[in-house]
Formats: C-alpha cells, sequence, structure tokens
C-alpha cells in the first residue's frame, strides 16, 4: 500500500502547499526544540544558573560533531523529492536505505571520539570551571546517543521528501511526552532511580528520540512500500553515495561553519563570566523558538521545489520562493515586535535571576532586528536546496558568519563602552548580509541547471504506468 499521506507537489495552490505542509514542520519542530527547553526549564529553575550554564555551553559543540551528517539528511530531501516528483520509485528506495545506512555508520564514527574528547573540546571554548564538570556529564550522555538523532532526522527528511510532514509530528508528540515525563525521574531520582543532574536530562532525551526512531520505522515498515526490502536495495550504492555526498557536504559544511562559528561566538560570550552564558543561554533557546517559522518553511520550500524540478515545472518554483518569502518575512516581523516588547516576560519561563533576566533582555531587544532577514535567507536558501545547488548556500554563511559576525562580534566586544553588547549587534547585522547575498545569487538562475533529476529522463506518460501512485497522489494528504 503507497502510503497514503504523500502529496503531490506539482499541482494545485502553491501557498496552500506551503502552509499545510510547514504547519506540521512547525508544530516538530516545536516540539524538538521542547526537548532541550525542558531540560533548561528544571535544571535552570531547580538546580540553579551554573547548571543551567552547563546545559547550554554544550549545544555549540554538540551541533558542530553532527552537522556533517545533518548535510546528508538535505540530501535525502533533495534527492527523495526531485524522484518521487519523477515519479522513479526505486531510485527513492534505494535512497532511503543507502541514506540511513550512511548515516547509521557516520554516528558511531562521531559519537566515540566526541564522548572521548568532550572535557578537552569544551576547556577549548572556554567553559568556566564552575559549569566544567556538569557540562562535561551532559555533553557525553547526549554525544554517545546521537545515532538516534541522526537517524529521526534522516527518517524525517525522507518523509517530508515524500510530501508527509504530519507523521513525523504524531511520533514526536508522542516522545516529547516521555521526555517530558522523565525529566525530573531522572535528574532529581525517584524510587530506585539515582539522582543523575544534568547527566538525567541528557538520558531522558536520548531515550525519546531513540523512540521516535523506532516508531518511524515501524511506520514506513508496515504502512509504506517505501523503506526498502531487498539486500539490493540497502546495499551501498556509490554513484548514489557520491551524488548523496556532493549535495550533502556543502549543506553540512554550512551547518558546520554555523556551528564553529558559534563555538567562536560562545568562547567570547564566556569570558564575560557565568551570568551572562546563563543569560545566553536562555536566550538562544527563545532564538530557537523565534526561528521555527522559518526554518520550517525554508524545509517545505526545499520540498516543493524539488518536486517540482523533478517534473520539470520550473515556472511553480518560481512562485514557490515568492509565496516563502512574503509568509517567511511576515510571521517574523511579528515575532520580533513580540520579543521586543516583552524580553523578560518571556525569559522569565527558564530563569528568576534578576541579572540572568536584565542581561538575556538587552540580547533579545537588540538580536530581534535579525529575525526578519534570516527568515528571508532560509526561504530563499531552501529554494537553492531543493534544485541540489548546495554550495552557494554554504558560501553564503561563510560570508555572513566569518566575514562578518565573527570579526564584528571580537571588534566590538572588545570596546569597553560596549563590552558583550558588541557580541549582540554582530548577532543583529550578520543575517542582512547573508540575505542579500542569498537573493542576489537565486537572481542569476544558475541554481536551475543543478537539477539531479532531469526531466527528459522520466516522461510524462511515466504516471499511466502507475496508476496506484497517480490516484494516490492526486489525492492529496489525506
Amino acid at each position: 500500500m503507497q502510503a497514503s499521506r504523500t502529496t503531490d507537489f506539482t499541482k494545485g495552490s502553491i501557498s496552500r502547499h506551503l502552509l499545510v505542509f510547514s504547519i506540521p514542520m512547525f508544530l516538530g519542530n516545536l516540539l524538538q526544540a521542547l526537548y532541550n527547553t525542558v531540560d533548561s526549564f528544571w535544571v535552570g529553575r531547580f538546580l540553579g544558573p551554573e547548571a543551567l550554564g552547563a546545559v547550554s555551553v554544550g549545544f555549540p559543540i554538540i551541533f558542530a560533531l553532527v552537522s556533517i551528517v545533518a548535510g546528508l539528511a538535505v540530501a535525502a530531501t533533495v534527492l527523495v523529492s526531485q524522484y518521487y516528483g519523477a515519479r522513479q520509485m526505486d531510485s527513492v528506495k534505494r535512497t532511503i536505505g543507502n541514506t540511513l545506512v550512511i548515516l547509521g555508520l557516520s554516528s558511531v564514527a562521531i559519537s566515540i571520539p566526541g564522548v572521548l574528547f568532550a572535557r578537552r573540546i569544551l576547556r577549548l571554548i572556554n567553559t568556566p570551571p564552575q559549569v566544567m564538570e556538569m557540562a562535561a556529564q551532559y555533553l557525553q550522555v547526549f554525544i554517545a546517543g546521537l545515532i538516534f538523532m541522526f537517524l529521526y532526522n534522516a527518517l524525517s527528511s525522507i518523509m517530508r521528501g515524500l510530501g508527509d510532514s504530519r507523521t513525523p509530528l504524531v511520533f514526536l508528540f508522542y516522545t516529547t511526552m516521555i521526555n517530558i515525563a522523565l525529566d525530573p525521574l531522572m535528574i532529581f531520582g525517584i524510587g530506585p532511580l539515582p539522582a543523575m543532574g544534568v547527566a538525567g536530562a541528557a538520558f531522558a532525551t536520548v531515550i525519546a528520540q531513540a523512540i521516535s526512531v523506532a516508531l518511524l520505522f515501524r511506520h514506513l515498515s508496515r504502512v509504506t512500500n517505501l523503506l526498502p526490502r531487498t539486500r539490493d536495495q540497502w546495499r551501498p550504492d556509490w554513484q548514489l553515495t557520491v551524488t548523496t555526498f556532493r549535495i550533502g557536504l556543502p549543506a553540512g559544511a554550512q551547518q558546520l561553519m554555523v556551528s564553529l562559528g558559534g563555538l567562536v561566538i560562545t568562547s567570547i560570550i564566556n569570558t564575560f563570566g557565568a551570568t551572562t552564558v546563563a543569560a545566553f543561554g536562555a536566550a538562544s533557546r527563545l532564538d530557537q523558538f523565534a526561528f521555527m517559522p522559518a526554518m520550517s518553511t525554508g524545509l517545505a520550500v526545499s520540498s516543493l521545489v524539488g518536486q517540482n524540478i523533478g517534473a520539470g515545472k520550473h515556472d511553480r518554483v518560481r512562485d514557490v520562493v515568492r509565496s516563502g518569502l512574503m509568509l517567511t518575512g511576515g510571521i517574523a516581523a511579528v515575532i520580533s515586535l513580540v520579543v521586543m516588547a516583552a524580553p523578560k516576560l518571556l525569559l522569565g519561563v527558564f530563569t528568576a535571576d534578576t541579572m540572568v533576566l536584565g542581561a538575556g533582555a538587552t540580547y533579545l531587544r537588540i538580536v530581534a532586528f535579525s529575525y526578519v532577514p534570516l527568515s528571508l535567507m532560509f526561504a530563499v536558501n531552501g529554494a537553492l536546496r531543493g534544485a541540489g545547488d548546495t554550495m552557494p548556500t554554504m558560501l553564503t554563511t561563510v560570508i555572513a558568519l566569518w566575514a562578518v559576525r565573527v570579526p564584528l562580534a571580537r571588534t566590538l566586544s572588545s570596546i569597553p563602552s560596549l563590552g558583550v553588547k558588541g557580541v549582540w549587534i554582530a548577532a543583529a547585522v550578520s543575517p542582512l548580509v547573508g540575505f542579500l547575498v542569498s537573493y542576489i545569487y537565486y537572481r542569476t538562475g544558475r541554481w536551475k541547471t543543478k537539477a539531479v533529476v532531469k526531466r527528459s529522463q522520466y516522461p510524462e506518460a511515466a504516471w499511466a504506468r502507475e496508476p496506484e501512485l497517480a490516484a494516490d497522489s492526486a489525492g492529496g494528504a489525506s
């Protein structure tokens, strides 16, 4: 039986597709962020500012470790969506099998050195001594369970390429509830469970992510016919692997540049003391929520662009980008106003410490100006990724982050009258540069030549050879 929730994005209202497809992804991103936000709530409220800083300081490191592999998940969306748009279903199955094998092996290769060198990495980014031990405990447990994060992201990316953003959301909701229930049990210890502190928060997250993976595999196996079932479909395909890395490595390198830049920025922030570290940790959680609508819409743009390029419908691609820009820009403007109007009220979810609240509010009032240009950049980069043209998005990040934000943060923060405010100003300026560079490249139209699937490879008559698939897709998501 073909998956009932896969959707054909090559027909129908583009605005409706973007909204219907991005809303479940937004809710999914919201739930995903709740994993770490729940950790921050329990840790910050009951274990204190130093414990909150310990949890927060490890995230740039985690992001750095997973960035290259996360790029392969981006490649999975691109390949699956283009093959699905062209109706090359055997290639869809081979892509799924190849992606899962690559990511499974990669997770093991990253987790082992990550666990072994966690403390050394924390020292390299100037982690304050008073949070070092707690940060190392949290980081080591989290890294040991990266395989579940990798596989969940891969499976979710595959579902998005097929036009299904609701199934990952449903399973993620279940496991988020489990994480919420496990956090206090494992942090504070109840009954036979020992009190594990910040390490318990990491254990709860890993267990919840493992459940998400199990449920997604079960769904692909029982509800669709797209999970590879033959040894040949699971066997690593060299040509497909090369294509996956060609698309995924620039996307992963982009995330790596972001994460390494985050490490540099974090190392600068760490020199201003534990209060500033805790304020940045709490405020950056709110940043995650602020960016989520744009991130979700950018992912939706990638899937819509991928399917329409696979189908050879370039005019619809242009309309997808226009709709994506309008949607993300409008939402980001509203969020910016809310954040600037009530920063302390929002930060109060994570901490009651007045010094942390004051420092965090200053950060939010400055950085909120970046929400609109950053959201627009997500939409444009989503289109380029959907076309399989991931190198320009990486170069855009290098320019915005390493040519603008990092040097500007170092320079401005060294001015006594600005101090750490200089870091916040740099964070507000760099996304505008990134958006302008991305949009200028998009207007050149060079991304049109990067499609993996050429329409001539699979003519329109293919629909007649797959009546069940055609009937299902014509009905859209159900």
